[in-house]
């Protein structure tokens, strides 16, 4: 703190004001400003320059040279550290009583997150499905039920800190009577010790268990779809709530189909005669097979649609559309027949141009 700042004016005081006085203007400040209640950047510095001006005028022989120089040697300041503490929060805790860490250590506490990965068939992506699957979780202890003591026997208060779970340390300082408190490192802040403890988990109070469980897949998941199961994840401590269970799904291609979005992708083969005279096929769909008419004259990449046979829109109604791609194939080897009565046809055919080669769809 700037040696020119007035210490009566930061605590608030007249220059002839009593020990009395000066504490009790110290101790309002010091809640005022301690950083775990005032959150604006200025308050621990704050809080530094009002415990310094407190450390001058509440000693006799400071405050004396204070008035007289209007400045104390730096010699004659002592840090937080003077005082056997771990900062700020330390001392607030001391002066004013706190006891947060004894709050805080039987608050509950919510179990772990475990993640799980399945993979699906393409079928079971599109139309949903039940799923088992295994994982293992920490569980409470099936033997002791979580107490951690052998079965007829119970965890004892902590000797040490009489259930606390903290021990105090008594401390005089300028400030008055100083109480620091800290973890007991007999039971770990847990204000109770384990005597007897359970054969089955080892005193722990807790055991790791192979689950089966079953998942309802949703009709129209992607790859990497991810469903979150409340509840199913390792057990709380104090009281708190199960985790969650995490689960990724991977799906495998299909033999015939190709996804893309909410509809569905076919390659359909074809010979010469069906594109050039049409015909009524079979052709697969996810929903079995399904009559369809090729047009005469059809051309190879020709792309036609069949409404409502794509994949069921995810949380939502209807479905896309499957996508049949033409594909017009060239036979690799003919007989002797067939050569002379494609030599016949091609007499008289016109020779093909490249806008008729390009009359088809293109898929984005």
């Amino acid at each position: 703190m700037p040696n020119n700042r007035d210490y009566y004016e930061l605590l608030g005081v007249l220059r002839n004001a009593s020990d009395e006085e000066i504490k009790k203007a110290f101790r309002k400040l010091a809640f005022k400003y301690h950083p775990d209640h005032n959150k604006e950047a200025e308050a621990e510095e704050k809080f530094k320059e009002i415990n310094e001006a407190y450390e001058v005028l509440s000693d006799a022989k400071k405050r004396a040279s204070y008035d007289r120089y209007g400045r104390v040697a730096t010699a004659d300041l002592f840090g937080f550290e003077d005082f056997g503490f771990g900062g700020l929060g330390d001392i607030f805790d001391a002066f004013f009583g706190g006891t947060t860490a004894r709050a805080q250590r039987r608050s509950p506490q919510k179990g772990a997150v475990l993640r799980a990965n399945l993979t699906l068939s393409f079928e079971e992506a599109i139309f949903g499905a039940e799923k088992q699957f295994e994982i293992w979780r920490i569980e409470n202890c099936s033997v002791c039920h979580g107490l951690g003591s052998q079965p007829g026997t119970k965890p004892q208060k902590c000797p040490n800190c009489n259930g606390n779970g903290e021990v105090r340390r008594v401390q005089q300082s300028l400030f008055g009577r100083f109480i620091h408190a800290a973890t007991c490192p007999h039971c770990k802040g847990e204000g109770m010790v384990i005597n007897n403890p359970c054969r089955q988990c080892k005193g722990s109070g807790k055991e790791r268990v192979k689950r089966k469980l079953t998942v309802t897949v949703p009709p129209g998941i992607d790859e990497n779809y991810q469903m979150r199961l409340s509840n199913e994840g390792d057990t709380g401590k104090y009281g708190g709530s199960p985790g969650d269970i995490c689960i990724n799904f991977s799906v495998k291609p299909h033999k015939f189909f190709v996804r893309k979005g909410n509809d569905i992708l076919h390659e359909l083969p074809i010979n010469f005669a069906q594109a050039a005279l049409g015909d009524n096929i079979e052709v697969l769909t996810l929903d079995g097979k399904a009559t369809f008419k090729i047009p005469s004259g059809t051309q190879n990449g020709k792309v036609f649609r069949i409404k409502g046979k794509g994949v069921p829109r995810l949380n939502s109604k209807g479905r896309g559309d499957q996508l049949v791609i033409i594909r017009v194939v060239t036979p690799q080897s003919i007989d002797a027949n067939q050569r002379r009565l494609f030599e016949e046809l091609a007499k008289t055919l016109p020779t093909a141009t490249m806008s008729e080669g390009e009359d088809h769809e293109i898929i984005d």
